[in-house]
């Protein structure tokens, strides 16, 4: 099988590329340049597309003997991440540009040039696993799962896509990578979001979107702050809200729905984040489940808690409704619900689809 590793210059991807290349496959390596001008990110940046990176991903293809190559995806990136990120906020919407990534970039475009070239499948780093019917799986690892970010995938990508790392705990990746004599076997993991080079959210937000004043209220509707812009916020913020004004029992305030249409940001009680609806349009098909109604587990973050729920999926609106046996909190649009069918095996759990967050009661 002819196998294209993403490397994006960590530990993870390092290891898939060797196990691929043990599994007897014929490997090629590729580094994703997503940024026209990769030094606007910052040297030993925590995100995974600085030249750094690329040079770790080199060496390592060095070091296994395979061919690796830089695949300019700038242009992509630009409008389907970071062009995604800016309009979701303006929305009033708080998006997971990785997830966009994963969906638009790391999945759909590179597999396109990767079939037209001649490839079988695509493999990366990530921490999931796909069972004998093709179907994804939680990782073994679940401290390490990232079923959630790939559940954005279509079936017919993910019949393309390979796994090698995600039977294994990271600990143990490591060690692997040690034995292979890798760079980046110590290598921190990545968490920023890469096209922010100074991790300063709110002013990149405030030099894309511009200023747009609004009111924070409470839920009575009384003013209490003028803001800047309703982008510097998320559902069940509590900190950073400099609000003078005391409530009259002193419990904290968080935000609890955002309406960027107006500007007005509305403040309440912890109690009123509770959310026991949720509404999904932009489906994503992983399972033949993931259609009409169906008793299953739903995930709205990436390291969030999985609760019980009742799906209604309706295919033909692109819609689907969550109704959750318990509530759960700071649950914002814009984000994922990924739903999961807990495992009947010693697997992990069965990824049925996905869809973007647009309403929740």
């Amino acid at each position: 099988m002819r196998v294209l590793v993403a490397m994006s210059g960590g530990v993870d991807s390092s290891v898939a590329a060797a196990r691929a290349v043990e599994a007897g496959h014929e490997v090629v390596g590729v580094h994703l340049a997503l940024h026209q001008d990769a030094q606007q990110t910052r040297e030993r940046a925590r995100g995974c597309c600085s030249l750094e990176d690329s040079a770790d991903a080199r060496r390592i293809c060095d070091k296994l003997g395979i061919p690796f190559y830089v695949w300019d995806f700038s242009e992509e990136f630009k409008q389907e991440v970071i062009g995604d990120f800016v309009d979701s906020y303006a929305r009033g919407e708080t998006p997971n540009p990785c997830l966009r990534c994963n969906e638009k970039i790391k999945f759909a475009a590179l597999l396109r040039k990767g079939m037209a070239l001649g490839f079988d499948a695509v493999a990366t780093g990530h921490y999931a696993t796909i069972d004998a019917d093709g179907y994804m799986r939680r990782s073994l690892d679940e401290n390490k799962d990232q079923s959630y970010v790939l559940g954005v995938i279509t079936k017919e990508e993910l019949d393309h896509c390979y796994f090698p790392i995600g039977d294994t705990p990271k600990p143990l990746i490591r060690e692997e990578a040690k034995r292979h004599g890798f760079s980046t076997a110590a290598k921190p993991d990545s968490y920023d979001i890469c096209f922010i080079p100074d991790g300063n959210t709110q002013a990149f937000l405030g030099r894309s979107i511009g200023m747009r004043p609004g009111m924070i209220v409470d839920t009575d509707g009384n003013q209490l702050k003028e803001h800047d812009g309703a982008w510097n916020f998320t559902i069940g913020q509590r900190k950073g809200l400099d609000i003078k004004t005391p409530t009259p029992d002193g419990t904290p305030r968080y935000v609890t729905d955002i309406d960027a249409r107006t500007g007005t940001v509305t403040v309440g009680a912890r109690a009123d984040l509770d959310v026991w609806r949720i509404e999904a349009d932009r489906l994503k098909y992983l399972h033949p489940l993931m259609e009409g109604e169906v008793d299953c587990e739903v995930q709205v973050r990436a390291h969030g808690s999985v609760v019980p729920c009742r799906a209604r999926i309706d295919r033909a609106q692109d819609r689907m409704e969550v109704l959750l046996d318990r509530p759960i909190q700071g649950v914002a649009r814009g984000q994922a619900a990924v739903l999961y069918l807990p495992s009947p095996d010693e697997l992990g759990d069965i990824v049925l689809g996905s869809g973007t967050i647009c309403a929740t009661a």
